[in-house]
Parts: structure tokens; sequence; C-alpha cells
């Protein structure tokens, strides 16, 4: 099936009208928006775009307002402001893929989506190395012990930082646990593996060879939890993931363990963590992420000695931002070209949408049967 000659709309707001008429994509407009031309701002989008479609940004005080300005869109593109929700996507008149700028898709009703027939991409090898740093970075500080270490050096007590270190082992031939194996924690175990620990890993839908190959070893959920001297989260957010840190998988837990996550703040029932943490179940946490963002001024996490928290920025790099919005840009081109893209959150979409696939079938096992 070859590109169609109308171009695709894509929602932000200010339309820019050009000879051919192009597709819309919607896309929210910043609360701090430069005042450069559309084709200006959303250049890096537009490098695979232009062609195709123009984006619209949708100026919405309210969800009610950017459902209105985003229902006859063909596309639209977010990664922050307001939930693309089942009750917006049932409005939407021609909508044929939400382009989702980030890993994480929880500001896009998957199953809406789907049921619609809207396909729905995410950007989910872009930053995979800038989140595996972080996450590294964490396990180092907290084991560390950097937030106490930086504060005694500050008030003057020198002499205070060893005796505390003296009783925590080093890291090497520790045992860190990985809870999911995806893009993120394969880069995460080879950074452990370079410190000398050990690297166990849970992720059900991955292949035993798949993690052998990384000299991961898989195990259950239990051994996870049990065996882990640092416990690593790094699966998506949803009904299986949700609170899948809690009190009884906490009680599980060492006491000496410590546990980082990079990954999305309600993997963690925080009142059982925070429990925890008081009662030394655990002995401390690195957090990129918290159940709410911005957390609450007298979120108790804020104020333990033992807990490291940064505000969500584990992807943030020069080349994050920049490599992102042209890949968000590259998946909405193909699913308007009618090509599947190159990462789809919900493939059972693809075969009732009329696109064509263009990827090689893999070649690395033979017949199922």
């Amino acid at each position: 099936m070859t590109a169609p000659q109308a171009h695709a709309k894509i929602g932000l707001n200010r339309v820019e009208e050009d000879e051919v008429e192009k597709k819309k994509i919607g896309i929210q407009l910043p609360r701090q928006a430069n005042p450069e031309a559309v084709k200006i701002r959303y250049a890096l989008e537009l490098e695979a775009l232009e062609p195709y479609a123009e984006i619209i940004e949708i100026e919405a005080a309210t969800a009610e307002e950017f459902a209105a300005g985003v229902k006859d869109m063909d596309a639209i593109i977010t990664s922050w402001g307001f939930r693309i929700d089942a009750e917006l996507i049932s409005n939407l008149n021609k909508c044929v893929v939400i382009g989702v700028g980030s890993v994480g898709v929880d500001m896009v009703d998957i199953e809406a989506a789907t049921a619609a027939g809207i396909v729905v991409t995410n950007v989910p090898d872009v930053f995979i190395e800038e989140v595996a740093d972080h996450a590294m970075m964490l396990l180092l500080a907290s084991a560390r012990r950097m937030k106490t270490m930086a504060q005694m050096a500050a008030d003057g007590r020198w002499w205070s930082g060893r005796p505390l270190l003296n009783h925590i082992p080093r890291l090497m031939g520790q045992t860190l646990g990985l809870f999911a194996f995806g893009n993120v924690a394969r880069c995460t175990a080879r950074r452990a593996q370079a410190f000398g620990m050990r690297v166990i890993a849970y992720d059900p839908y991955v292949s035993e060879l798949t993690l052998s190959e990384a000299g991961v070893e898989p195990v259950s959920l239990h051994e996870l939890f049990a065996r882990s001297d640092y416990l690593s989260l790094h699966a998506p957010h949803n009904d299986e993931t949700h609170h899948a840190v809690n009190a009884q998988t906490l009680a599980l837990m060492q006491p000496h363990a410590v546990i980082v996550n990079t990954a999305r703040g309600p993997l963690i029932d925080e009142t059982a963590l925070v429990e925890a943490l008081n009662s030394g179940t655990i002995s401390a946490a690195g957090l990129d992420v918290l159940e709410q963002e911005p957390p609450a001024p007298d979120n108790p996490l804020l104020f333990l000695d033992n807990v490291l928290i940064s505000p969500h920025v584990a992807s943030a790099t020069t080349r994050m931002r920049p490599e992102t919005r042209r890949r968000v840009g590259r998946e909405v081109a193909l699913v308007l070209q009618n090509k599947w893209p190159m990462s789809c959150v919900n493939p059972t979409v693809l075969p009732r949408a009329p696109l064509e696939r263009w990827q090689p079938y893999p070649m690395n096992r033979g017949p199922n049967r």
C-alpha cells in the first residue's frame, strides 16, 4: 500500500496552511511555549513528519478543551499533560496513531486505544543507557550511604562515616535482583557485572535463554525478593505490577537489602516501604520515581536518612529530548504512511489496521510446531 497523498494533522495549536492538504497531528501546547513558528518549534518531529503531516498545537486549560481540540486529528503526540483516557479516545473521529514520547505509556488508556483500533507507539530504546546509568548511580550512592556521608561532611562529623560503612559489605559478590528484564534492566545488569555483582532476574515474559545469554540467573518472584542484596525495579506500571513491592514482598527481603526504582512509582506501596525502612526490614532505598509526582511536602520518604530521591530525572541528558522527539516523529510518520511502526505498544491492533508490515520476520529460531 502506498503512502496517502493527503497529509495528516497532529495536534498542537496554530495551523499553517500548505498547498497540499496534510493530515493533522495534535499536541498539547506547552505551558511555556516558545514564540517561534510551529515549524521551528517542532523541527525535530517534523524531520520525519513534514512530507505527511502538519502539527497543530491544542491550547487547552482543561481535559475537556483538549479532547475537543484533538477529536478530528489524524494523530496525537503526547508525553505529558492531559491523560488520553477512554472517554477522550471514544470521541476521536479520525485518529489512527497516538505517539508517546517516553518508554512508559501510562498516560494513555491502552485498552481503549486497542478497542478503537488506534496504534500506540513509544520510544523504548532512545534513553536506555542513561536510565541504566542512573539506576547504577542510585545503587552505588545507596550502598555507600552518600546522603548521610554528605551531611556528615557538611556538619563537620568527619570521623563518623567510617564506623557506619564498616558494617556494610563491599559490592563485589553481592546479588543484584532485577524485577523485569527489559532494555534498561539488561543495561543495568552489564554495569553491575562490571562491579563483580551476581545478577538474578524475574520476568515471566522473557525467555530464560535470553537471561542466561546475558549471564543472568532466572528466578521466581519469591526468590527475587529473598535473595537480592540490591533490588532494582524495571517493569512498566500496570494491574499486574501495581504495588509489587508491598508489605508481604518486603518481609521476604534481607535486613541489609536496598531497593532502587527508576521505573514507575506505583510499583512500590510507599506506606509499606516507609514501615520497612523504619523497622529495619530493609536498610535503604534509592528512588527516581514516586507514587505521587511531585510528592506531597510531608511525604516521609523525603526526610529519611536512608532514602535517596531524585526528581524523576533518570533519562535526562543532552541527547534525551532531541532524540526522543525525532523518534516520536518517525513512529507517527510510519503509521501515516500506512506502515507498521517500529515500536507498537499494542501489537494486537496491527492485524486489524490497514498497515503494511515492512520489517523482516526474525530467523533466530525454528517453528513452534
